[in-house]
């Protein structure tokens, strides 16, 4: 019968870690999507300072044509005064949690004038996101434009 009451006990304490793990990773996911779009808004208003706060030291982006930056390439690339950023919209986001560890992929659009010249991409995307220290921040990104068919 001893036993028995240990069990339950047993249990019982998994399920209840199990439910805290789901609510936080249900509140890390709410939180990486809110970041997201915080990233994009500044990337769209040249908000240098919020940008640099969402990137890692090491992050790495690769972008539609191909070419590599590091932090300090796409924060150069964000501040470009001859880009003017109209539209930058996220959809169908979805992200999946890994601990510590976030992947997100989603459809982005992005229209504007570069140098004077209007611009569009329809893009699909995947980041991933690291908590360090307490604070989400996105270590690499990828965006590649799918093939129209």
């Amino acid at each position: 019968m001893h036993s028995h009451r240990i069990a339950i006990l047993i249990v019982s304490l998994l399920m209840a870690s199990a439910t805290r793990v789901s609510a936080q990773e249900k509140s890390d996911a709410a939180a990486i999507r809110a970041l997201e779009l915080k990233w994009t808004e500044s990337y769209k208003q040249h908000s240098i300072d919020i940008l640099s706060s969402l990137l890692a030291d090491d992050f790495v982006i690769t972008i539609e044509d191909g070419s590599i930056f590091s932090k300090a390439g796409y924060i150069s690339h964000t501040a470009d005064s001859t880009v003017r950023v109209q539209v930058a919209e996220m959809s169908d986001l979805k992200v999946r949690m890994h601990g510590d560890t976030a992947i997100v992929t989603g459809a982005y659009h992005e229209k504007g004038e570069s140098s004077g010249k209007p611009y569009e991409y329809h893009d699909r995307l995947t980041d991933v996101w690291m908590k360090t220290g307490g604070k989400w921040q996105v270590v690499a990104s990828h965006y590649s434009v799918p093939l129209k068919q």
